[in-house]
């Protein structure tokens, strides 16, 4: 059955597929591996390309040299020992007279992060159209750093996995930098001053992608608890039907409010057919970066997943994309470090279950999470505020990817006992918890029938108490609803996660 997801998923999609595989018969490179690149420090250095089927290639880097031959598909690769972090070296692949040679220039040894995930990560420094970033104009005028290397793709989906990517590394600069997303920025900017090292960031991102495009069909087909995807594909698929006809109706009248001196009325967003397709954003804007040496993934996405038909299986859903993910680059359980979701008056979806499967994803080893309810917007989707988001991540990268002992995480929800009248809450992370002079606010209480209402909550020490009108109550929530009304901290400055004391597996709730 789990064989039969994957088959029905690629019937259609291979064919007349192309795997953008380069032309035979002559040396080439993946773009990854163009001027300026950084490869990844204190690892083993896998290089590879295409060329004629048989033909000798000789590869050099930094006083290192490997060779190999080539198959009968033409695909080559070797492999060269770690490399503490320096440069600027030059990357040479040669296949002597018939094929060529190749010389990379400017090449870093330092530390390469995965940005990924939709809008809210894809937010350049420039901003969005009525989304500006804070302090954007001052944030582009000194984003020259010499330690910041970024690679951009842009937007595309596949039915099948891709060898390469259609773009290639920069350096930093504030025409560079502008386009680029400004949380993978600001956090790479940052991990360079901390580490003196240069960080290069690979920002592939998609505004309003779920997560299931995000996730290899592998993964779909050997986890029967990601069916719902499914579900959601077909109900998209049926929303889709008239989309071209909604488009043309709309321009039509959009022409005629101008002709008549108009300003033509705000539309529904009409997301792209190949964005929505599970797997389809894996398969071109992660598969070609498996063979690639990286320290860690940065993450912002869920607001996609937060309607009524995806949100139930995203605890489900983002466990699999980290595990999947960390399967295919094959190099071990590598940091894996996301921001919750945040803040936004969307009333018909559930941002609060949303935010519960991030956090339960913390069961996942080398994984953390930066909390965003406090800095975000209730009326905009895309918070201003994203140099606060990258500073928590940078924060985390810190303490899971770098060793340092340093404070990364907010008050995380550990367990809920009896009170008198109520539950007392326990928290890890917790030290020198404070609502900062303002009122407890947030916290729901349930019994056994999980009907949560309102309750009344203090701090005592690091523990919150939570009292209501329930009988016998069982079950406690916090930042529940879509837009968070306040926000706990501890000592570090760091806010309370939204968390509810339901049992669950696999996503879903589990009744006694």
């Amino acid at each position: 059955m789990k064989r039969l997801l994957a088959t029905a998923l690629l019937t259609t999609a291979l064919v007349g597929a192309a795997r953008s595989a380069p032309a035979a018969a002559q040396l080439t490179l993946p773009h990854l591996f163009s001027n300026h690149a950084v490869l990844q420090r204190d690892r083993p250095l896998r290089v590879w390309g295409w060329a004629s089927a048989g033909a000798a290639i000789a590869v050099s880097l930094h006083g290192q040299s490997a060779t190999a031959v080539t198959d009968r598909l033409g695909r080559w690769e070797v492999w060269l020992k770690p490399e503490a972090a320096g440069g600027p070296y030059v990357l040479t692949v040669d296949g002597g007279a018939a094929e060529g040679t190749s010389r990379v220039r400017d090449v870093m040894l330092g530390d390469v992060w995965f940005a990924s995930g939709q809008s809210n990560m894809e937010f350049p420094l420039k901003g969005f159209g009525g989304a500006p970033l804070k302090n954007a104009a001052a944030e582009i005028a000194a984003a020259t750093d010499p330690r910041v290397r970024l690679l951009r793709l842009e937007h595309k989906g596949s039915p099948v996995p891709l060898r390469d990517i259609d773009a290639r590394w920069t350096t930093a600069t504030p025409a560079t930098a502008a386009d680029f997303s400004a949380i993978g920025y600001f956090f790479a900017r940052e991990i360079a001053a901390r580490e003196h090292v240069t960080v290069g960031v690979i920002d592939s991102t998609w505004g309003g992608t779920p997560a299931d495009s995000w996730v290899s069909t592998e993964a779909f087909a050997t986890d029967a608890t990601l069916t719902p995807a499914f579900d959601a594909r077909a109900r998209f698929q049926q929303d889709q039907t008239d989309a071209d006809l909604a488009l043309a109706a709309e321009a039509r009248e959009d022409a005629a409010v101008r002709a008549s001196g108009g300003k033509p009325p705000a539309h529904p967003w009409h997301p792209p057919e190949e964005a929505y397709r599970p797997s389809s954003l894996y398969n071109a804007m992660v598969a070609p970066f498996t063979g690639y040496g990286i320290k860690g993934v940065i993450w912002y996405q869920g607001e996609t997943n937060s309607n009524a038909a995806r949100a139930p299986y995203y605890e489900a859903l983002f466990r699999a994309l980290i595990t999947d993910w960390r399967h295919d680059f094959a190099q071990g359980a590598f940091p894996f470090l996301f921001a919750q979701i945040s803040s936004f008056n969307s009333p018909a979806e559930e941002w609060g279950l949303v935010r519960d499967a991030q956090r339960r994803a913390l069961g996942l080893v080398n994984t953390a999470m930066a909390v965003t309810t406090d800095v975000g917007d209730p009326g905009n989707v895309h918070p201003s505020d994203k140099q606060t988001v990258a500073a928590r991540l940078a924060l985390a990268a810190r303490g899971v990817a770098y060793g340092d002992r340093v404070a990364y995480q907010g008050p995380l929800f550990r367990q809920a006992t009896g009170e008198p009248g109520g539950l007392r809450v326990w928290f890890d992370h917790a030290d020198g918890m404070t609502s900062r002079g303002a009122p407890v606010i947030g916290f729901e209480i349930a019994g056994a029938d999980r009907k949560f209402i309102p309750a009344t909550a203090r701090i005592d020490g690091a523990t919150v108490v939570v009292t209501g009108p329930v009988p016998q109550p069982r079950y406690v929530r916090y930042g529940w609803s879509n837009v968070v009304p306040g926000s706990l901290y501890n000592a570090a400055g760091l806010p309370m996660s939204t968390f509810s004391s339901e049992e669950r597996i696999q996503g879903h709730l589990t009744f006694p």
